[in-house]
């Protein structure tokens, strides 16, 4: 049997490699593991690629190669909505990839990756901006910004919906996003910096190492920081740090529950309350839980970059507790979202809301955007754009 020629055997090992990072996450997938989805040995892999830095690469290089070209054949914002959204389906795992893999790449090819997002975000609040004249540049970057978030959200579904239809419905949001206006927004004078609630009183030495893990794991990367910095970020010697957990590992799964605790406390309460909440009441709770979640979002971007992006680090059982929670936020937004959205049905609540978390989790960590004083409510314009929701 003739064996297919290197470019074609190059775009199997991409597409396989681009779904099990996607699936797994980087540190979770073997080369023989892929070599195996493409029915090759390892070593045959290895004829194609140097090494797992560089197959990362080239599936994070395959996305953005389309990405770019889609926004250069889009003249309108409808036309910039239906290759968002064929990108979107089509490159699925590629929200993932850019969002939580790519900051194990080098550190040039990271500055390229953000360049060449600027460049992609550029061209589209250009044409933005030529259909709305009055829209403030600021405002348009923003607003295209948020448009690559939403349409990333897709990647987070843990099954993909029917190609067609999810195409549809990621046009559909993505044309409410551009459609925002954010002329007008109110600063918000409770903003608090990132880090946990609470008054500035001393805290005990372990809550202070929670805190710290948070903010240096998602800043650093788990791998990239030590029990030596862990220490001094809180002004202990390195090795104290096991006076308080067994091993970093631990430290991490602790932190992830406590912030779990939290946004559960502030957020969730909000959210499941509809279930007993008279007619007419499903709209407001809504309402009033995606202002937590904003506020959440906006005092705790640390963590949801963290859960986004060190999940898979943690052990089995702690894995597991982890996403078992996420699933269980997922569904009492998506229910919630159904009763005010009655003729969606759950596949449709579940890509809005999706679209929504990327949309905010993004908001919050992507400068310079996330100093605007009035990000909280440009982000409840947007996120009542993504679901549906009056404006």
């Amino acid at each position: 049997m003739r064996r297919p020629p290197a470019r074609t055997r190059q775009a199997q090992i991409l597409a396989v490699a681009a779904e099990r990072f996607h699936r797994g996450g980087y540190h979770q997938v073997s080369m023989t593991e892929v070599a195996a989805g493409v029915g090759i040995t390892a070593p045959a892999l290895y004829r194609h690629f140097r090494g797992k830095p560089e197959l990362l690469d080239r599936t994070v290089r395959v996305g953005l190669d389309a990405l770019a070209e889609a926004v250069r054949g889009a003249d309108s914002t409808a036309g910039l909505a239906a290759a968002l959204a064929a990108v979107a389906v089509g490159h699925r795992p590629l929200g993932t990839l850019v969002q939580r893999d790519a900051r194990l790449l080098p550190p040039d090819r990271r500055a390229a990756l953000r360049r060449e997002l600027r460049a992609d975000v550029a061209r589209m609040a250009a044409v933005l901006r030529a259909e709305r004249p009055g829209l403030a540049a600021a405002d348009a970057e923003l607003i295209c910004w948020s448009a690559l978030s939403a349409g990333a959200g897709l990647s987070y579904q843990s099954a993909a919906p029917q190609p067609r239809r999810a195409e549809r419905l990621v046009r559909e949001l993505l044309t409410a996003v551009f459609a925002v206006r954010l002329d007008g927004a109110a600063p918000d004078p409770a903003a608090r910096p990132d880090g946990p609630a609470g008054g500035p009183g001393p805290q005990p030495r372990r809550e202070e190492l929670l805190s710290a893990a948070v903010r240096l794991f998602h800043r650093r990367g788990f791998d990239n920081v030590s029990t030596d910095r862990l220490g001094a970020a809180v002004g202990i010697a390195g090795p104290s740090v096991y006076r308080h957990f067994d091993s970093k590992a631990q430290l991490l799964a602790a932190a992830l529950v406590r912030s779990r605790e939290r946004l559960w406390h502030e957020v969730g309460g909000v959210i499941t309350s509809a279930s007993d909440a008279p007619g007419g009441a499903p709209e407001r709770t809504l309402a009033a839980g995606l202002a937590a979640y904003v506020d959440f979002a906006r005092r705790n971007g640390d963590y949801l970059g963290v859960m986004l992006s060190e999940t898979e680090r943690l052990a089995p059982p702690d894995r597991r507790a982890a996403v078992d929670f996420r699933r269980d936020f997922l569904r009492a937004w998506v229910e919630l979202l159904g009763r005010v959205r009655p003729e969606e049905d759950a596949v449709a609540a579940r890509i809005r809301v999706h679209a929504l978390f990327s949309l905010v989790n993004d908001g919050v960590r992507n400068r310079p955007h996330s100093a605007r004083p009035d990000l909280g409510d440009c982000l409840l314009r947007l996120g009542r754009a993504v679901l549906g929701l009056p404006g």
